[in-house]
C-alpha cells in the first residue's frame, strides 16, 4: 500500500525512529491516585517520527498538549523536592519521564536510576544526551551567540523552538526567524518502509533537520548540496486541517470525524487536501484519508513548517476542537506578517476574531445585550476578592470555571463562600489574562444543544436541536440527550431557533456553530455559542441524515446553502438518543457523581 510497487513479502526497512506516549486524565478523576498498573488508564496517546529517539521523544512531548514543548527546559527546574525523588523514580506515573530529568540533574548516575526505575540503561543513555547537549549547547546562552551548528544539533534532537526561546529568554518566533537566517530549516522526509530504496506513491511525511552534505563537481571542486525536502510538487489548490491531536476527556474521535469528513468534502471539490495530526488512533491520520498527511505536534512552530512547505490556499481550524482553535490568533497575526504574505494562505471559515468574541465575556456580553439575549447572571475575577463580590451579586449557587478550556475542564458548582475561596486557590491558576467565570447556577433547568450551519451570505439552517436528559449543570458531553426535543413547548423552541440564527450572524460565521441554552420555567438563557465543530455533529448527522462536517467544509471553500439545496431545517424520521459511556470503573476512588466538569 505504502510504495505501490513492494511485495507483501517485502520486509520493512525503516530509516526513521517513532515514538508513543500515551496521554492521561487523572485531573478529571480526583481521589484515584496517578499509578500506572496492568489495568489500563490512559484516554488517548500521541505519536511522533524522527531521525532519531531524541528527536522522536521530545515531539512525541510536546505532541501530548500537557503544556510541555518538549523533555523540559521550558519552565524552571527542581519542582521535586530530594526527599520525594526515590518515590517518583520507583512509582510509575504520567510524569516519571520528569522525575527522571530531575535525578539527572540532581547529580544521579544512569546505574541509579535504572535500579529505581527499571527503565532500560539504553533510554537513560539517549535521555542523558539531550540533557548533556541542552546544558553545553543551550543554557547560559543568549540567541544571538548560538551559531548554525549548534542550533542544527538542538533541532536535530527535537529540542522546540520554544524551548530554546525559554533557555534564551526570547520568544519563539524569534527563534524562528534566527534559525531561518542561518539556513537551519525542518525538512520533510516520507515515510515510505523501504529507506528510500524504491519510490514511495504514499504522501506521508515528517519533518526533521539534516545538514547540507557535499558534492564533487566535474572540476574536482567540493559543493554544498541543500539538505533535501521529499514532498511533491502539486498543481491543484491546496487546504491544510488541522486534526485534534491525542484523544482526551474533552476532545475526542468526533472532532476527527468532522476532520475526514472536511478531507472527503474538499476532495470532492477538487481541492487538495493535506492533514496535520499527531494521533495515532484515528482515521485521520490513515495515509490514504487526505491528499497529503503530516505527522507532526500540533504546535505553532510545527504548522507554520507545513505552511511554508505546502503554501495552501487556505486552513482550517475548526474542526479539531479547542486544539487548532487555540492556534487561530497566533497564525492570523504570523500570516499578516511579510513571511506569512509571502506563503499566499488564509485561513478559511468563520474568523479568529469572531472565534474569540465568542470565548471572551465581555465581547459576547456585549453582542447579547444588542440582540436582548437573556443570559444568567454573571461575572469575571480576576483576584479572590473579585470571586468573591461577583458570587455574591449573582447568588449561590454558582458555576465556576476557568477561560478558554474545553470539556469543562476545572468547571465546578459552587454553594457557598468557603467553597469558592477553596476554589480559587486550589482548582484554576488566577491570573489577568486568564478571568475566572462565574454564573448563576439554573437549578432544574433543562439545557438544550444546537448545532447551526451558516454561509457567506448569511443564510443560516439549524442542523439538530437536542434536549438533555439530564438536568443543566451536568457537562452536556456527560448527558445523555434527544433528538428532536421531547418536553420543550412551542415558545421556548422557537426563541432558540430565533436567537441561534442571531447570534451566528452577529458572529459572522461561516461554518459550523454550536450554542448551548437552558429553559427553565419557560424562561430561555444562553450559556454559551461556540463558532466550531461540536462533539454532537456526528450525532446529528447520523440523527437527521444530513452530513454537517461535509456541508460546513464547502461553505468555507466558498459554497452557499442555497447552492448545496440545504434550506431548512432537517426533520428526523425517529427519535434519537446519545448516551455518553463512562470509565470509573477503570479509576476506584474517584467519585462518581456527574457534574459541570466532563469525565
Amino acid at each position: 500500500d505504502i510504495t505501490g510497487k513492494t511485495p507483501a513479502c517485502f520486509e520493512p526497512t525503516i530509516d526513521y525512529v517513532v515514538t508513543k506516549i500515551p496521554r492521561f486524565a487523572f485531573e478529571k478523576f480526583r481521589g484515584s491516585p496517578a499509578v500506572l498498573t496492568t489495568s489500563m488508564k490512559s484516554v488517548g496517546e500521541a505519536m511522533a517520527i524522527g531521525r532519531c529517539f531524541e528527536e522522536s521523544f521530545q515531539k512525541a512531548l510536546r505532541s501530548l498538549e500537557t503544556g510541555h514543548a518538549g523533555w523540559g527546559c521550558d519552565r524552571p527546574d527542581g519542582a521535586i523536592e530530594p526527599g520525594d525523588l526515590d518515590a517518583q523514580l520507583r512509582i510509575p506515573t504520567p510524569d516519571r519521564i520528569f522525575a527522571v530529568r530531575e535525578a539527572m540533574l540532581a547529580g544521579r548516575s544512569d546505574a541509579a536510576i535504572h535500579a529505581l526505575s527499571a527503565i532500560d540503561p539504553w533510554f537513560l543513555a539517549k535521555l542523558r544526551h539531550i540533557l548533556d547537549v541542552e546544558t553545553q549547547r543551550l543554557r547560559g546562552r543568549q540567541l544571538a551567540d548560538l551559531g548554525a551548528a549548534a542550533l542544527l544539533e538542538l533541532k536535530q534532537l527535537g529540542f522546540s523552538d520554544r524551548q530554546i526561546a525559554w533557555a534564551t529568554g526570547s520568544d519563539e518566533l524569534s527563534v524562528r526567524r534566527h534559525r531561518q537566517a542561518l539556513g537551519v530549516n525542518a525538512v520533510f522526509k516520507t515515510v515510505d518502509t523501504c529507506a528510500a530504496e524504491f519510490a514511495s506513491s504514499t504522501p506521508y511525511h515528517y519533518a526533521s533537520y539534516e545538514r547540507p552534505s557535499e558534492r564533487l563537481t566535474a572540476d574536482g571542486l567540493l559543493e554544498l548540496v541543500p539538505a533535501e525536502s521529499e514532498v511533491q510538487p502539486e498543481t491543484r489548490r491546496k487546504v491544510l486541517i488541522l486534526g485534534g491531536g491525542p484523544n482526551r476527556i474533552g476532545q475526542g474521535i468526533e472532532f476527527d470525524y468532522c476532520c475526514v469528513h472536511a478531507s472527503f468534502a474538499l476532495q470532492a471539490e477538487g481541492f487538495a487536501t493535506v492533514m496535520l495530526n499527531s494521533n495515532p488512533e484515528t482515521v485521520s491520520t490513515d495515509y490514504d484519508t487526505s491528499d497529503r498527511l503530516y505527522f507532526e505536534p500540533l504546535t505553532l512552530e510545527d504548522v507554520l513548517n507545513v505552511i511554508e512547505a505546502e503554501r495552501p490556499e487556505g486552513v482550517i481550524v475548526q474542526f479539531g476542537g479547542q486544539t487548532p482553535l487555540k492556534l487561530a490568533l497566533p497564525l492570523l497575526r504570523w500570516l499578516a506578517s511579510p513571511e506569512g504574505l509571502a506563503t499566499g494562505t488564509r485561513l478559511w471559515g468563520t474568523s479568529p476574531e469572531s472565534i474569540d468574541s465568542a470565548e471572551d465575556r465581555e465581547q459576547f456580553e456585549a453582542i447579547l445585550r444588542r440582540l436582548e439575549i437573556r443570559q444568567p447572571r454573571n461575572g469575571l475575577a480576576r483576584s479572590q476578592a473579585e470571586a468573591r463580590a461577583v458570587a455574591d451579586r449573582v447568588g449561590y449557587p454558582v458555576v465556576v470555571r476557568p477561560s478558554y478550556v474545553l470539556g469543562g475542564r476545572a468547571m465546578e458548582v459552587v454553594f457557598d463562600g468557603e467553597e469558592l475561596n477553596r476554589y480559587m486557590v486550589e482548582a484554576v491558576q488566577v491570573e489577568p489574562d486568564h478571568p475566572v467565570l462565574i454564573d448563576q447556577y439554573l437549578e432544574n433547568a433543562i439545557e438544550v444543544d444546537v448545532d447551526a450551519l451558516c454561509d457567506h451570505s448569511g443564510q443560516v439552517v439549524i442542523g439538530g436541536l437536542m434536549e438533555h436528559i439530564e438536568p443543566a449543570g451536568i457537562h452536556s458531553g456527560d448527558s445523555a440527550c434527544a433528538l428532536p426535543a421531547v418536553s420543550l413547548d412551542a415558545d421556548s423552541l422557537a426563541t432558540i431557533r430565533r436567537w441561534s440564527k442571531d447570534l451566528a450572524l452577529a458572529l459572522q460565521v461561516n461554518g459550523l456553530i454550536n450554542l448551548q441554552f437552558a429553559v427553565r420555567e419557560g424562561e430561555v438563557f444562553i450559556i454559551e455559542a461556540n463558532p466550531r465543530a461540536s462533539r454532537t455533529v456526528p450525532f446529528v448527522a447520523k440523527a437527521t441524515g444530513l452530513p454537517l462536517a461535509k456541508i460546513a467544509s464547502q461553505l468555507m471553500a466558498g459554497r452557499t446553502l442555497a447552492e448545496l439545496g440545504v434550506t431548512s431545517e432537517p426533520v428526523p424520521p425517529l427519535q434519537a438518543v446519545k448516551e455518553a459511556v463512562l470509565p470509573f470503573k477503570r479509576f476506584p476512588g474517584a467519585d462518581s457523581l456527574l457534574g459541570p466538569e466532563m469525565r
